[in-house]
């Protein structure tokens, strides 16, 4: 029978795929970086394959590699699952936890507060903003957890939730009746955006981006100032914004995928309780009172 593949390899391997550097690697996994190329080596000689591939400073999976780390993922959190099965100590320690910050206003107050009632020996650090800064502190080692929309990059997440993305408008407004439509909208890498800009023009309608923020409030803002209309997501809609369906020309959205990204190491233990918790959560979440507006 063969030998079992090495845990610890393993997981300094991930780190590597995670942040790029073997370097960055070497200070999460808290070994030298010497350390590190030595597993390494000897893990590549264990499968008889090149793992990784190095162009000076930069550090990318070969095909070999790519298959490699979705299956080391899943045994680092086979073998969290297992530790925590058997451990009896209380839940303790901190969370750096990433949050867009379009969700933020239903998550924090919601969510966060009432985990923090259930697991009252877990700090959780957060950050808001956007998905794709999330993405990027993630790769670079500034979160455990972060929520994110789906699309800017979906390799390794775990989608949890799927929501209908709606056009909205402030009740009562006139925003809709600017030629050319006046639309709030993220900046040019926020997928949502993207989205909404192609449908637009597909159907040929005249419109301006009146207002860009990466700040979901903002945004938000414009909205209910009836200085333009926006797109959200079903649980970003705020008290005062009403759906404005297709009756009014405007194209049908695709959904908003919204997923868990962890670090290599965020399995078991304080990291799966609130994965857990937001995924409960956020299912059971009531969406809010929304009403469509439609010539009848």
């Amino acid at each position: 029978m063969a030998a079992p593949l090495d845990l610890d390899q393993l997981q300094s391997f991930c780190a590597i795929a995670d942040c790029g550097s073997f370097t960055e690697a070497a200070r999460r996994v808290n070994k030298t970086q010497s350390a590190v190329s030595m597993q390494i080596k000897r893990l590549e000689e264990r499968l008889g394959h090149s793992l990784l591939a190095r162009d000076g400073r930069t550090v990318t999976l070969t095909r070999q590699g790519e298959a490699l780390y979705s299956r080391a993922r899943k045994m680092l959190r086979t073998n969290a699952e297992i530790l925590d099965h058997f451990s009896d100590g209380d839940l303790s320690g901190s969370i750096r936890f990433g949050v867009p910050d379009d969700y933020a206003v239903r998550l924090l107050p919601v969510i966060l507060s009432s985990f923090q009632r259930t697991h009252p020996k877990i700090a959780v650090d957060v950050s808001c903003m956007a998905s794709e800064h999330l993405l990027e502190g993630m790769r670079a080692g500034r979160y455990d957890l972060i929520v994110f929309t789906q699309g800017t990059e979906q390799n390794y997440g775990e989608l949890f939730r799927t929501e209908k993305m709606f056009w909205v408008a402030s009740h009562g407004g006139r925003a809709l009746a600017s030629e050319p439509l006046a639309i709030a909208s993220g900046p040019n890498y926020c997928i949502w955006r993207k989205d909404a800009m192609e449908a637009l023009d597909r159907s040929g309608m005249d419109y301006r981006i009146a207002y860009t923020s990466s700040n979901a409030t903002a945004i938000s803002s414009a909205v209910l100032s009836d200085l333009a209309i926006g797109f959200l997501p079903e649980s970003a809609m705020q008290p005062g914004m009403r759906v404005v369906n297709e009756e009014y020309g405007l194209p049908r959205l695709g959904d908003a995928q919204i997923a868990l990204k962890r670090a290599s190491h965020a399995y078991g233990g304080i990291y799966d309780a609130l994965a857990n918790h937001i995924v409960q959560s956020m299912g059971n979440l009531d969406h809010p009172p929304v009403t469509a507006e439609a010539a009848e």
